[in-house]
Protein backbone atom coordinates (compact mmCIF):
# COMPACT_ATOMS: atom_id res chain seq x y z
CA UNK A 1 0.00 0.00 0.00
CA UNK A 2 2.99 2.48 1.03
CA UNK A 3 4.18 2.17 -2.55
CA UNK A 4 0.76 2.70 -4.01
CA UNK A 5 1.19 5.90 -2.27
CA UNK A 6 4.57 7.59 -2.59
CA UNK A 7 3.81 6.46 -6.39
CA UNK A 8 0.50 8.41 -6.58
CA UNK A 9 2.47 11.55 -5.10
CA UNK A 10 5.32 10.80 -7.16
CA UNK A 11 3.46 11.73 -9.96
CA UNK A 12 1.31 14.39 -8.60
CA UNK A 13 1.84 18.01 -10.07
CA UNK A 14 3.97 20.07 -7.27
CA UNK A 15 2.12 22.57 -5.72
CA UNK A 16 2.99 25.98 -6.95
CA UNK A 17 5.26 26.72 -4.06
CA UNK A 18 7.10 23.69 -4.03
CA UNK A 19 7.20 24.25 -7.98
CA UNK A 20 9.25 28.02 -7.67
CA UNK A 21 11.63 26.17 -5.18
CA UNK A 22 12.50 23.51 -7.74
CA UNK A 23 12.87 26.37 -10.40
CA UNK A 24 14.76 28.54 -8.38
CA UNK A 25 17.50 25.53 -7.12
CA UNK A 26 17.30 24.26 -11.09
CA UNK A 27 18.62 27.90 -11.93
CA UNK A 28 20.98 28.75 -8.88
CA UNK A 29 22.44 25.32 -9.48
CA UNK A 30 22.94 25.91 -13.52
CA UNK A 31 24.52 29.04 -12.71
CA UNK A 32 27.07 27.87 -10.13
CA UNK A 33 28.17 25.02 -12.08
CA UNK A 34 28.77 27.63 -14.86
CA UNK A 35 30.94 29.83 -12.82
CA UNK A 36 32.53 27.41 -10.73
CA UNK A 37 32.64 23.83 -12.44
CA UNK A 38 30.90 20.40 -10.00
CA UNK A 39 33.20 21.11 -7.07
CA UNK A 40 30.07 23.32 -6.03
CA UNK A 41 28.32 21.74 -2.89
CA UNK A 42 24.54 20.94 -2.76
CA UNK A 43 24.82 23.71 0.64
CA UNK A 44 25.66 26.27 -1.47
CA UNK A 45 23.27 25.51 -4.01
CA UNK A 46 20.47 25.82 -1.20
CA UNK A 47 21.61 29.24 0.44
CA UNK A 48 21.74 30.69 -3.55
CA UNK A 49 18.68 28.96 -4.28
CA UNK A 50 17.33 30.99 -1.14
CA UNK A 51 16.22 27.20 0.12
CA UNK A 52 17.22 24.72 3.07
CA UNK A 53 19.54 21.70 2.25
CA UNK A 54 16.43 19.43 3.09
CA UNK A 55 14.42 21.25 0.24
CA UNK A 56 16.68 20.61 -1.92
CA UNK A 57 17.54 17.15 -1.20
CA UNK A 58 13.86 16.55 -1.19
CA UNK A 59 13.96 17.30 -4.90
CA UNK A 60 17.26 16.25 -5.83
CA UNK A 61 18.95 13.93 -3.65
CA UNK A 62 22.42 13.76 -5.08
CA UNK A 63 24.24 16.89 -7.17
CA UNK A 64 24.50 14.34 -10.15
CA UNK A 65 20.52 14.31 -10.84
CA UNK A 66 20.26 17.93 -10.07
CA UNK A 67 23.56 18.18 -12.95
CA UNK A 68 21.03 16.27 -14.57
CA UNK A 69 18.24 18.37 -14.78
CA UNK A 70 20.39 21.57 -14.89
CA UNK A 71 22.22 21.14 -18.25
CA UNK A 72 19.35 19.60 -20.08
CA UNK A 73 19.29 22.48 -22.82
CA UNK A 74 23.07 22.43 -22.94
CA UNK A 75 22.01 18.74 -23.88
CA UNK A 76 19.48 19.46 -26.33
CA UNK A 77 21.99 22.27 -27.41
CA UNK A 78 24.84 19.28 -27.60
CA UNK A 79 22.79 17.24 -29.67
CA UNK A 80 21.68 19.93 -32.23
CA UNK A 81 24.78 20.78 -32.76
CA UNK A 82 26.04 17.30 -33.67
CA UNK A 83 23.10 16.65 -35.40
CA UNK A 84 23.66 19.94 -37.82
CA UNK A 85 27.57 19.22 -38.38
CA UNK A 86 26.35 15.36 -39.22
CA UNK A 87 23.63 17.52 -41.73
CA UNK A 88 26.41 19.58 -43.56
CA UNK A 89 27.33 18.26 -46.90
CA UNK A 90 30.36 19.41 -46.43
CA UNK A 91 31.81 16.90 -43.94
CA UNK A 92 34.91 18.69 -43.15
CA UNK A 93 33.05 21.72 -43.02
CA UNK A 94 30.65 20.34 -40.78
CA UNK A 95 33.08 19.20 -38.78
CA UNK A 96 34.84 22.36 -37.98
CA UNK A 97 31.43 23.78 -36.86
CA UNK A 98 31.05 20.66 -34.49
CA UNK A 99 34.23 22.32 -32.96
CA UNK A 100 33.30 25.40 -32.94
CA UNK A 101 29.64 25.33 -31.44
CA UNK A 102 30.98 22.86 -28.49
CA UNK A 103 33.68 24.72 -27.79
CA UNK A 104 31.47 27.79 -27.51
CA UNK A 105 28.81 25.59 -25.11
CA UNK A 106 31.54 24.97 -22.97
CA UNK A 107 32.95 28.17 -22.50
CA UNK A 108 29.57 29.12 -21.57
CA UNK A 109 29.44 26.55 -18.66
CA UNK A 110 32.69 24.83 -17.02
CA UNK A 111 29.95 22.34 -15.04
CA UNK A 112 28.74 20.70 -18.32
CA UNK A 113 32.06 19.77 -19.95
CA UNK A 114 33.27 18.36 -16.28
CA UNK A 115 29.78 15.96 -16.23
CA UNK A 116 30.31 15.23 -19.91
CA UNK A 117 33.34 13.88 -19.61
CA UNK A 118 32.85 12.25 -16.26
CA UNK A 119 29.98 10.60 -17.35
CA UNK A 120 28.35 9.55 -13.95
CA UNK A 121 28.04 6.18 -14.53
CA UNK A 122 25.16 5.66 -12.46
CA UNK A 123 23.11 8.43 -14.26
CA UNK A 124 21.99 6.89 -17.44
CA UNK A 125 21.03 10.75 -18.95
CA UNK A 126 24.31 11.98 -18.95
CA UNK A 127 25.57 8.50 -20.30
CA UNK A 128 23.77 8.03 -23.29
CA UNK A 129 23.91 11.90 -24.08
CA UNK A 130 28.14 11.69 -23.83
CA UNK A 131 27.14 8.00 -25.75
CA UNK A 132 25.02 9.79 -28.47
CA UNK A 133 27.50 12.82 -29.30
CA UNK A 134 30.74 10.54 -29.29
CA UNK A 135 28.40 8.27 -32.03
CA UNK A 136 27.75 11.07 -34.02
CA UNK A 137 30.87 12.80 -34.37
CA UNK A 138 32.86 9.38 -35.21
CA UNK A 139 30.28 9.09 -37.82
CA UNK A 140 31.01 12.72 -39.18
CA UNK A 141 34.78 12.71 -38.80
CA UNK A 142 34.78 9.26 -41.15
CA UNK A 143 33.23 11.20 -43.47
CA UNK A 144 35.77 14.03 -43.24
CA UNK A 145 38.56 11.71 -43.72
CA UNK A 146 37.23 10.11 -46.85
CA UNK A 147 37.48 13.52 -47.72
CA UNK A 148 40.81 13.70 -46.94
CA UNK A 149 40.66 17.02 -45.48
CA UNK A 150 40.42 15.48 -41.42
CA UNK A 151 43.82 13.47 -40.59
CA UNK A 152 43.61 9.95 -40.92
CA UNK A 153 44.69 9.30 -37.13
CA UNK A 154 41.90 11.27 -36.10
CA UNK A 155 40.22 9.44 -32.94
CA UNK A 156 36.67 10.30 -31.20
CA UNK A 157 39.36 10.01 -27.98
CA UNK A 158 40.93 13.28 -29.38
CA UNK A 159 37.30 15.03 -28.88
CA UNK A 160 37.49 14.49 -25.34
CA UNK A 161 41.40 15.70 -25.18
CA UNK A 162 40.23 18.47 -26.73
CA UNK A 163 37.14 18.75 -24.34
CA UNK A 164 39.68 18.27 -21.06
CA UNK A 165 42.41 20.64 -22.21
CA UNK A 166 39.67 23.25 -23.33
CA UNK A 167 38.56 23.36 -19.36
CA UNK A 168 41.43 25.48 -19.32
CA UNK A 169 40.19 28.21 -21.00
CA UNK A 170 40.91 31.35 -18.64
CA UNK A 171 38.85 34.40 -17.51
CA UNK A 172 36.40 35.18 -15.23
CA UNK A 173 33.95 37.36 -17.37
CA UNK A 174 31.99 35.68 -19.74
CA UNK A 175 33.69 37.58 -22.57
CA UNK A 176 37.03 36.97 -21.92
CA UNK A 177 36.43 33.08 -21.72
CA UNK A 178 34.23 33.40 -25.16
CA UNK A 179 37.08 35.28 -27.05
CA UNK A 180 40.32 32.54 -25.42
CA UNK A 181 37.32 29.65 -26.34
CA UNK A 182 37.28 30.87 -30.05
CA UNK A 183 40.96 31.19 -30.43
CA UNK A 184 41.40 27.61 -28.66
CA UNK A 185 38.70 26.05 -31.09
CA UNK A 186 40.67 27.64 -34.51
CA UNK A 187 43.87 26.25 -32.98
CA UNK A 188 42.35 22.63 -32.66
CA UNK A 189 40.85 22.59 -36.54
CA UNK A 190 43.90 23.99 -37.71
CA UNK A 191 45.31 20.53 -35.55
CA UNK A 192 42.83 18.33 -37.05
CA UNK A 193 43.29 19.52 -40.30
CA UNK A 194 44.72 17.08 -42.80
Amino acid sequence: MSVEVSQSRATQPLRADAADNRERIVEAAYRLFAAEGMTVTMREIARHAGVGPATLYRHFPTKQDLAVEAFAEQVRLCHTVVEEGQAESDPWLGFCQVIERICELNAQSRGFTEAFLATYPELADLRTHREYTLGVVAKLAQRAKQSGRLRADFAVDDLLLMLSAHRGVPGRSPQVRRTASRRFAELVIDAFRA
